[in-house]
């Protein structure tokens, strides 16, 4: 007599590339936990490179599970929980370990603040659907991202392992970017995604030396180079802004002159 054996499957073999993106996802949020083990041992330069490789996973496992045509809803939802451990819990417990525990209610208070901001700010993400008409509007987020909002959140402590600048008071300061970024988090203020760049091929030569420079910098002047991001993002956010009004006018006016001359 023959058994019917049922085949422990993890992933269908039909669709086996679905394994990959969840892969970098699940090492994302192992990261993102680690992270705060790191700053349990008071060891807060590990605890930074350990968001920021978190980072660097969840750009690319939504790139790499479009390239590989493997994108699923499972994946998606995924992602978005990894996203509140990762850069939602484990910034908000690392910045409490280093100084917010000096605000001692109010320091705690600001944390979970933020965490729930992260929290609602990616369930709306989850439910943004843009319409065929405005698709350049997928190259700006509604308020900033998660990852980058981490990125805001830890700026006093990798100011401090920079050594650029002398700061008395880390908790007032880091209690002051904690409420912006929970703020601008939930916001409607559009910030650039950068999903939908057309590079020139003459400029791609270019684009690798850029990044090998950037990735030299990161190496050798991690804190100081990871600084200085954060302040070119920053600087970043208005420009979006009035980039974004700039075009979304611009379509608006085309759409009424179309509806006029259709009238006529």
């Amino acid at each position: 007599m023959i058994e019917n054996k049922k085949e422990f499957k993890l992933v269908s073999k039909k669709n086996p590339k679905h394994l990959l993106p969840n892969a970098l996802t699940i090492l994302g949020v192992c990261l993102g936990l680690s992270s705060i083990k790191f700053a349990l041992d008071a060891n807060y330069t590990m605890s930074v490179i350990a968001i920021g490789i978190a980072a660097i996973l969840d750009t690319l496992d939504g790139r790499v599970a479009r390239l590989l045509k493997g994108t699923t809803k499972v994946g998606k939802e995924l992602d978005s929980l990894t996203d509140v451990i990762s850069f939602g819990v484990a910034p908000g417990f690392i910045m409490y370990f280093w100084t917010l525990n000096q605000l001692e209610k109010i320091g705690w208070m600001l944390v979970l603040i933020y965490v729930v901001c992260c929290a609602l700010r990616l369930a709306r993400f989850n439910l943004t659907t843009i319409d065929e008409n405005e698709n350049w509007k997928v190259n700006f987020f509604e308020g900033v991202p998660s990852p980058a909002a981490a990125g805001l959140v830890l700026l006093p402590l990798i100011l401090n392992l920079s050594n650029l600048i002398e700061v008395n008071n880390f908790s007032i300061l880091t209690a002051i970017i904690m409420i912006v970024v929970s703020i601008l988090m939930v916001s409607n203020v559009p910030t650039y995604s950068l999903k939908k760049i057309t590079i020139p091929r003459s400029m791609t030569i270019f684009l690798l030396l850029g990044i090998g420079v950037y990735l030299s910098l990161v190496i050798f002047f991690t804190f100081q180079t990871l600084f200085i991001t954060g302040l070119i993002y920053i600087s970043l956010i208005p420009i979006s802004y009035i980039h974004y009004k700039k075009i979304n006018k611009k379509k608006a006016s085309s759409t009424e002159v179309e509806e006029t001359e259709d009238v006529l």
